[in-house]
């Protein structure tokens, strides 16, 4: 599994990128801020009073060949964008116009048409354009009181003379309008902007962080559908160091595992059927003999004499035997491999476990001229486990040694300490095993090649050295075959030892 990186998480990218976007939205925003307010409230090279004159300059110019002049359409088209927000009072009805009508004080329209109206009292000629305005530029009787009483100005007048006639008077604010009147102007776009920087920050997050989880998540969803359907080759994308790759690697442990299961229970499958097989043809050549045997034994029409029946009879009966061998073989096997058999353990000598092997097969030794040597080396300690159950394992691989042994060879039993176990080595003078059959010679119902078949003691049922196996396995040890270097088969054992007091070293027993 790869290791997961913090930084990597799925939950950390989410933030991190949450608070960039943020991040971002703030600086943009306020830069936006500050460039509209830069535009909305004017040049700071242009002060009020020449916006005032210039205003009214353009209006005189327009209006005088224009009366009916649409001065609200004129004012936003010219004045709209970069010039601070400043007030129109014509003459007559006194209309009220702006070229931002949003960002206009209300109290300055009113200011402005107050002057207009009194505009003897405190306007004076001057400036190029026919404007007039009071000669400090600024109002000296209508303004707002400072500290000490003073009047402190409001905003720049200036008039619009049309053919020496006063038409209006242009009013433009010494302070910017309060901080509403500016949020109430730059709320649109700042909304719209916010908007429109949230949908792009949320496809870029959508593109860069949910879009690889997606891919990989879509691509684990596949391979998930690929086992479901019974493919457990499948693996996911283990990249990224993140939870989807945690999730993709227990999904591969998983997969693996029942890759594993499959291919194990393929295996067993394919060992049942061939274990039904061979116990069907094992079975069927004893069963086929009998039969044979007795039918010909059951006919009335053959007359045969008393030698002939009793010899009828005699193979009869050793075939009974040796269908009673396999079965009883099968049986057994079957209860060591599946545990049904329970072994009564205690310390073993192993010198009684050769002797016992050399008196069983004594009588076949004599008749073929065949010699079996025993040997127990020195400080060879005792063995863990259930006498019989060894002695069974012994006397099955001595028989299959003796078996293939050329009358007059030697069987050889040898036992000896190897660490905390103790190995047993059986060895035939015979023509040893075709290395293409030691892989399977433990196997079920399984013979090497008639040519490794010895004179005078009949062939085995195929199922000793499985059972062999499976009593040293149940035991906590090990058996492999080879042949030996000076020719010849060689089994060799390893059996669990016990300490003084009667444990087992090596496996706690």
């Amino acid at each position: 599994m790869p290791e997961r990186v913090w930084y990597r998480s799925v939950y950390w990218r989410i933030a991190l990128g949450y608070i960039a976007l943020l991040a971002v939205l703030l600086i943009v925003q306020t830069g936006l801020a500050v460039w509209l307010t830069d535009r909305m409230w004017g040049r700071s090279s242009r002060t009020p009073g020449q916006l005032a004159e210039l205003a009214a300059q353009d209006l005189s110019e327009h209006l005088a060949p224009t009366p009916g002049l649409d001065v609200q359409g004129h004012l936003q088209s010219r004045y709209g964008s970069g010039f601070q927000p400043f007030v129109v009072v014509l003459t007559g009805d006194e209309r009220t116009f702006s070229n931002r009508p949003t960002a206009i004080p209300q109290t300055l329209g009113r200011e402005a048409r107050i002057r207009l109206r009194n505009n003897g009292a405190f306007l004076e000629r001057g400036g190029p354009g026919g404007g007039r305005r009071d000669g400090r530029g600024g109002d000296r009787g209508d303004g707002d009181r400072g500290r000490g009483g003073e009047r402190r100005n409001y905003a720049d007048y200036a008039e619009i003379i049309v053919n020496g006639t006063t038409r209006g008077i242009v009013a433009v604010p010494q302070f910017r309008p309060p901080l509403s009147v500016g949020l109430r102007e730059l709320a649109p776009t700042l909304v719209w902007v916010a908007v429109a920087m949230l949908g792009a920050g949320a496809g870029l997050m959508a593109l860069l962080i949910f879009g690889p989880i997606h891919r990989r998540l879509h691509a684990l969803q596949q391979a998930a559908r690929a086992v479901g359907e019974g493919r457990t080759d499948v693996r996911a994308d283990e990249s990224g160091g993140d939870e989807v790759s945690a999730l993709s690697a227990a999904f591969n442990r998983m997969a693996e595992d029942l890759d594993t299961r499959a291919t194990a229970l393929a295996e067993s499958d394919r060992a049942r059927r061939q274990l039904l097989a061979d116990v069907s043809h094992e079975l069927m050549t004893p069963l086929a003999a009998i039969r044979g045997y007795v039918e010909t034994l059951g006919m009335k029409e053959l007359q045969l004499d008393a030698p002939t029946r009793d010899k009828y009879l005699d193979i009869a009966h050793q075939e009974t035997h040796k269908l009673e061998a396999i079965i009883g073989d099968l049986l057994d096997l079957a209860r060591l491999e599946g545990g049904g058999d329970t072994f009564e353990c205690d310390e073993v000598l192993v010198d009684d476990l050769l002797r016992r092997v050399a008196d069983r097969h004594r009588p076949a030794l004599i008749g073929r001229g065949v010699t079996l040597a025993t040997t127990a080396a020195s400080g060879t300690p005792l063995i863990w486990g259930d006498a019989d159950r060894l002695e069974q394992a012994l006397q099955n691989v001595a028989a299959n040694a003796i078996r293939h042994t050329p009358d007059g060879g030697t069987v050889t039993l040898r036992a000896e300490p190897a660490g905390e176990r103790v190995r047993i080595t059986i060895a035939d003078s015979g023509p040893g095993i075709p290395p293409e059959h030691l892989p399977h010679i433990f196997d079920r119902f399984y013979k090497a090649d008639a040519a490794r078949a010895g004179r005078g003691v009949a062939s085995g049922s195929g199922l000793g050295l499985s059972i062999v196996r499976a009593i040293v396995v149940r035991h906590g040890g090990d058996v492999h075959a080879s042949n030996a270097p000076g020719g010849g088969a060689m089994f060799t054992i390893l059996l669990p030892a016990t300490d003084h007091a009667g444990r087992n070293t090596a496996h706690g027993a």
